[in-house]
């Protein structure tokens, strides 16, 4: 999905996208993406941030909290690094800055893409399950003791899905970057602290077990046993 307030753009990247071969539905705000989302299988989202009246910053975030999936920043007059730091760790896999070539654009939309089908390939009947805890990768779903679905981010669901599968082993700083990162240059260790630290703060809502342990020097693990069957 496309969320850009430019007619030409939003026309321009969808019929660019459809000529290789990717289904594309353009919008030109928050809500209409919203809808779309609630209503469709979107696999990635291009949200540009200048989105005339609303910001697409707080786009990013109320997208990101609610649904898991990827999303690619495009930003415009705002080049600089704040922003994009910002964008990341508010749940944003990737950004772009305009100009950009379209090449280099569909480059990233399918290493994200390809990055998606990774974790899910192969999965269909794998669930770990955690301290009455369930993950359930290929529906992306995370369901809690209670039985309801806690909503991740894209990077939140990835870190967690790094941490079950290896379980009681400590993951480094540079593991858990390749665990949630589309590009080498992409992915901050503020970055990774407040994606754990969000990660963190949803488990706790519904257990007193403390999830994620930092373990000084060396990284991070799960302490108990993650079990997939």
């Amino acid at each position: 999905m496309v969320v850009d307030d430019d007619e030409s753009v939003r026309n321009f990247l969808t019929d660019y996208l459809v000529a290789h071969e990717l289904r594309v539905t353009a919008t030109a705000t928050g809500r209409a993406a919203t809808e779309v989302l609630r209503n469709d299988d979107v696999d990635l989202i291009l949200i540009d941030l200048n989105l005339g009246h609303e910001d697409g910053l707080d786009l990013v975030k109320a997208t990101s909290e609610a649904f898991a999936v990827p999303i690619i920043i495009i930003s415009g007059s705002r080049l600089d690094e704040t922003d994009k730091v910002v964008g990341l760790e508010l749940g944003a896999a990737d950004y772009i800055t305009k100009p950009f070539g379209n090449k280099e654009l569909l480059a990233r939309i399918r290493v994200s893409l390809r990055s998606t089908l990774e974790h899910s390939v192969g999965r269909d009947n794998r669930v770990f399950t955690f301290m009455e805890w369930a993950l359930h990768p290929a529906q992306r779903q995370l369901i809690s003791p209670s039985g309801s679905e806690i909503k991740l981010t894209a990077g939140e669901f990835n870190l967690l899905t790094a941490f079950l599968s290896s379980p009681r082993r400590v993951l480094s700083r540079e593991q858990l970057i390749s665990a949630i990162r589309m590009h080498d240059d992409e992915i901050f260790d503020r970055t990774i602290d407040v994606h754990i630290l969000r990660l963190r703060r949803k488990l706790q809502r519904e257990s007193k077990h403390q999830f994620i342990k930092t373990e000084r020097g060396a990284g991070d693990r799960v302490p108990g046993r993650g079990v997939a069957r």
